[in-house]
């Protein structure tokens, strides 16, 4: 008898926990995964905004006006280790060469919302 239901809290504690440890990791998983893109999307259209209204005078179409080597194109990027969220928004915060900073001009959000637009933009090839 006793040693029946020792078993048995041996299997609840073992096995029937490990399986719903598992089962909750995969729903957060899924969950995850699921609301991220919608997460994205919506910071690649306010970026879009943004990107339109202060930085398209150069870089219209992924060009780059001033430097037409130095595109926004999926390969420029690749090529000039730009093509992260963090190495855009670190140009755009703090400018480079003839690229004004806009910290102070932008907010961050605002910034990292241009940064998922360029490389949304940059996957579809602009």
């Amino acid at each position: 008898m006793v040693r029946m239901a020792t078993e048995r809290v041996l299997f609840w504690n073992g096995t029937v926990m490990k399986t719903i440890g598992l089962a909750l990791a995969l729903v957060i998983s899924v969950l995850t995964l699921w609301l991220a893109p919608a997460a994205q999307a919506a910071d690649a259209a306010h970026g879009g905004q943004i990107f339109s209204s202060n930085c398209a005078a150069c870089h219209i179409g992924g060009g780059n006006v001033v430097n037409g080597a130095k595109t926004l194109k999926q390969a420029d990027l690749d090529q000039y280790g730009m093509a992260s969220i963090e190495a855009i928004t670190n140009q755009v915060t703090n400018g480079k060469a003839a690229m004004p900073a806009f910290k102070g001009r932008l907010s961050a959000e605002d910034i990292a919302d241009v940064a998922a637009y360029v490389l949304s933009q940059a996957e579809k090839g602009w």
